[in-house]
C-alpha cells in the first residue's frame, strides 16, 4: 500500500468529523444503556442533529476517493445487537414510525428507530475504523458516501420522527389545556356570567 500525504486542512477536517462520530456513538451506547425513556428522546434529538452536521459537512466537501477498488478490511464489525434491543425496549411505542425514504418516489414505509439508529453507528463505526488505521482518505470517502446512500436519510427520518414525540408530548398537553378553557368560557355563556380576562 503507497503511502498518501495529506494537507493539513484535509487531516484536520477527518479528526473533526471523527471527533463528531467517535462523540456519537459513546453517546448512543449511554443513551442505551441508561434506558430512561424520560431523558432519552431529548439526548438522541441532540446527539442526531449533532452528526448530521457531521453528515452535511462531508456532504458540501468536494468528492472523496478511495485509493482502492475495493474497501481494505478493518477487522469485524462491533457487536451492537445489545445496544439495538436496550434501545428498541426503551423506546417502547415510539419504536416504530413511518418514514418516506426518498421524497421524490414517495413511498410510506413502516421502521423502527432502534434499528435505524444502530445501523446508522455500524455506517460510522466502519469508517472510525479505517481513521483509527490511518486510511484517513477511505474513512472520509466511506462517511461520505454513506451519508449520502445511507445514514443521512435515516438519521433525517430518526431526528423527525423523534421529534414529533417531543410535539405530541408538548403540544397535545396545550391543546388538552385549550378544550379546557374553552369548555369553563361556554360554561360561562350559557349561565351568562362575564368570562374572565
Amino acid at each position: 500500500m503507497t503511502e498518501t500525504v495529506h494537507d493539513s486542512e484535509t487531516v484536520e477536517f477527518a479528526q473533526q468529523i471523527a471527533d463528531q462520530v467517535e462523540s456519537f456513538l459513546i453517546a448512543l451506547k449511554a443513551i442505551a444503556a441508561e434506558g430512561d425513556a424520560g431523558r432519552s428522546v431529548s439526548l438522541l434529538l441532540l446527539e442526531i442533529s449533532q452528526v448530521l452536521l457531521a453528515g452535511a459537512r462531508l456532504g458540501a466537501q468536494r468528492d472523496f476517493t478511495p485509493r482502492e477498488e475495493y474497501q481494505p478490511d478493518v477487522g469485524p464489525e462491533p457487536d451492537l445487537d445489545q445496544m439495538r434491543l436496550r434501545l428498541a425496549e426503551m423506546l417502547g411505542g415510539a419504536d416504530t414510525y413511518s418514514l418516506v425514504f426518498d421524497p421524490y418516489d414517495p413511498e410510506v414505509v413502516e421502521s423502527q428507530l432502534s434499528d435505524d439508529l444502530t445501523s446508522i453507528a455500524y455506517d460510522l463505526e466502519n469508517g472510525l475504523r479505517h481513521y483509527r488505521l490511518g486510511d484517513v482518505e477511505e474513512a472520509l470517502w466511506w462517511w461520505q458516501f454513506s451519508y449520502v446512500s445511507s445514514w443521512g436519510n435515516l438519521a433525517g427520518a430518526a431526528l423527525n420522527a423523534l421529534l414529533s414525540v417531543v410535539a405530541h408530548d408538548r403540544l397535545d398537553a396545550e391543546i388538552t389545556g385549550e378544550e379546557e378553557r374553552v369548555a369553563a368560557a361556554n360554561e360561562m355563556l350559557e349561565s351568562g356570567e362575564t368570562a374572565p380576562r
